[in-house]
């Protein structure tokens, strides 16, 4: 960047920085992320808030941070009209009074004056002369980006829906510069991230956030920093899981949820958070949801509690309140499954598969350079059935990048494809190792027995490969040097493990769950030494049994299940059944 400042208080932006937005402004709806909310839902939100037309709303300041096509705004300005004309002195003037009730910021031009029109055109039907109007549009509305610009603090209710934004497709010098303002920008976190960081420090005493937006945050690693920040100073007042339910006029890949966050001085500690399933949202319908919330006294027959831990950065299992007692005693009795002894890894990425991976017999290199190569794909009916595909392998058994003077035929085969190859990242980082693979091949993995799990399943498969195949990408491993991998995979087949990442993982249209290596890591085990010769037969001898039922007995005496602690798992992987066959 050429200049320094602080856009927040300094007009002046560099020149670099002023094209990116420019070039984020111009971008298509699907490119910048902005997903369109539907009615219902906005004033549901707004109820939820507490912005109610019976209250002086006028004296209150509510804040619209991607106002759009006015999905929220449009409402906020029919209910802040409505509750003027009842309370308004008649002496008073409606400029005056209004001008501060109401800001909303839009990046996008055509959205910025297609909604500045909406919002005059309702002033002028509720009385107000036309440039009464035009100035209160002129107050009320910002075409700027919302990350940037000066906006005074102090809002009663900030709500909307944040645009969906992954990190790739913002221009490099605006992604410096969020990371320099915004803390909750950490590792990918999506451009929602920092607008709930912002709308959270907007807030005045007692003032509330009620967003839609992918739920993510909740429990993905990216979300850590913002769960900090709202378990120290503010209380997670109400999650409304909306799976189920349209919430926008499009379809969206990630699951959405309304949360509503209050500045609070206790933050989280001492006060329950209300959570509603998203298979209650469409038992009840939300207008329901929204009285039994608010209600007094409440309606728990719709809602559940929770008690959120103060000053963590812990996962939030909101939607999973009735497993998370067998949960946290697992928790608290054993070891994660990296502390038993195990590690947990992902698969080799190259950065141009349709060069590195081929037909074993087909790729023209040395014989040492060419490893056998297991595939999601190739995981069938519990076993590999390997497709014959090999990996172009770059490194030597020390887990060094290879001289390519020393493999004549890697060369040759290297060189006739090195215009593709320098143009991936790595290459460019690289310098003189343009012809490696993105990540280093792991000396030694490809004999090491071990587990392979694919990462998106709609229910866990764990193979065993005994040391025959190195893995893709899309696969991650388990190893271990004290576990039998035989009596590990029965327990990470089980319907435990199955309930356990589903709680924690988020996961993707259609029902599939994640199993990442930061879900599988989050799987707690006993110590191998301290399980008795009899049971650990009994895991190992139904490890790659079909009978779930088989596989599930030795795990639950395993971890000293009681029987309504068992039921509550089978209840709960049943619901996941019922989860996916809605989304189908």
């Amino acid at each position: 960047m050429n200049v320094a400042y602080d856009l927040f208080e300094n007009a002046a932006r560099a020149p670099e920085l002023e094209a990116a937005i420019a070039c984020i402004a111009s971008q298509s709806e699907s490119e910048r992320g902005a997903i369109f909310t539907r009615p219902e839902v906005a004033e549901a939100i707004l109820e939820l808030v507490g912005y109610f037309p019976t209250k002086q709303l006028h004296c209150l300041r509510i804040l619209e941070p991607s106002f759009g096509n006015g999905d929220f705004l449009l409402p906020i300005v029919r209910r802040l009209l409505r509750a003027y004309r009842n309370s308004r002195d008649p002496g008073a003037c409606a400029l005056d009074d209004l001008k501060d009730a109401v800001r909303g910021v839009e990046l996008h031009p055509d959205s910025y004056e297609r909604t500045f029109g909406a919002v005059r055109t309702l002033l002028l039907e509720a009385g107000f002369k036309r440039l009464d109007g035009e100035a209160l549009c002129r107050a009320w509305l910002l075409n700027d980006d919302f990350l940037l610009t000066k906006v005074q603090a102090g809002f009663d209710f900030v709500v909307g829906n944040p645009p969906y934004v992954r990190q790739e497709r913002i221009p490099d010098p605006l992604l410096t510069e969020y990371r320099r303002r915004y803390q909750t920008l950490f590792d990918r976190a999506d451009l929602y991230v920092p607008f709930f960081e912002r709308a959270l420090d907007l807030l005045a005493e007692g003032g509330a956030v009620g967003f839609i937006c992918a739920n993510r945050w909740l429990k993905n690693r990216y979300g850590a920093p913002l769960r900090e920040k709202v378990s120290r100073g503010f209380w997670l007042k109400y999650f409304v899981d909306m799976e189920y339910a349209d919430a926008f006029h499009s379809e969206v890949l990630a699951y959405p949820a309304i949360t509503v966050i209050q500045r609070a001085s206790t933050g989280a500690s001492g006060l329950p958070t209300r959570t509603v399933s998203g298979s209650a949202v469409c038992q009840h319908g939300l207008p329901d949801v929204v009285r039994a919330l608010g209600a007094c006294p409440p309606s728990p027959q719709i809602f559940d509690e929770t008690f959120l831990e103060a000053d963590s950065s812990a996962p939030l299992l909101l939607g999973n309140t009735p497993c998370l007692p067998v949960l946290r005693r697992i928790e608290q009795r054993c070891l994660t499954i990296e502390q038993a002894g195990c590690k947990v890894g992902i698969g080799v990425a190259t950065g141009r598969d349709e060069i590195f991976i081929r037909a074993l017999e087909e790729l023209p290199v040395e014989p040492d350079r060419k490893l056998p190569l297991v595939m999601a794909r190739d995981l069938v009916d519990g076993k590999i059935k390997w497709g014959g595909k090999a990996l172009l392998n770059p490194f030597d058994e020390e887990g060094k990048l290879i001289e390519l003077t020393q493999f004549p035929r890697f060369k040759a085969y290297a060189c006739a494809h090195a215009d593709a190859l320098k143009n991936r990242n790595v290459a460019k980082r690289s310098g003189r190792g343009w012809y490696r693979t993105i990540d280093r091949v792991q000396p030694g993995l490809l004999k090491t027995p071990k587990l392979l799990v694919p990462d998106i399943k709609s229910e866990g498969v764990f193979v065993l490969d005994r040391g025959d195949y190195y893995p893709h990408h899309n696969l991650y491993y388990i190893t271990s040097e004290q576990w039998e991998l035989e009596a590990l995979q029965a327990v990470l087949r089980s319907s435990l493990t199955r309930m356990t990442v589903a709680a924690y993982c988020t996961r993707m249209s259609g029902g599939f769950l994640r199993f990442q290596a930061q879900y599988l890591r989050r799987i707690c085990v006993p110590r191998w030494d301290e399980i008795s010769l009899e049971l650990r037969d009994q895991l190992i001898r139904v490890g790659g049994c079909s009978e779930q039922e088989e596989v599930d007995s030795p795990v639950f005496e395993l971890y000293r299940l009681s029987a309504p602690e068992i039921m509550q798992i089978r209840r709960t992987i049943e619901s996941e059944h019922a989860r996916r066959s809605r989304t189908k």
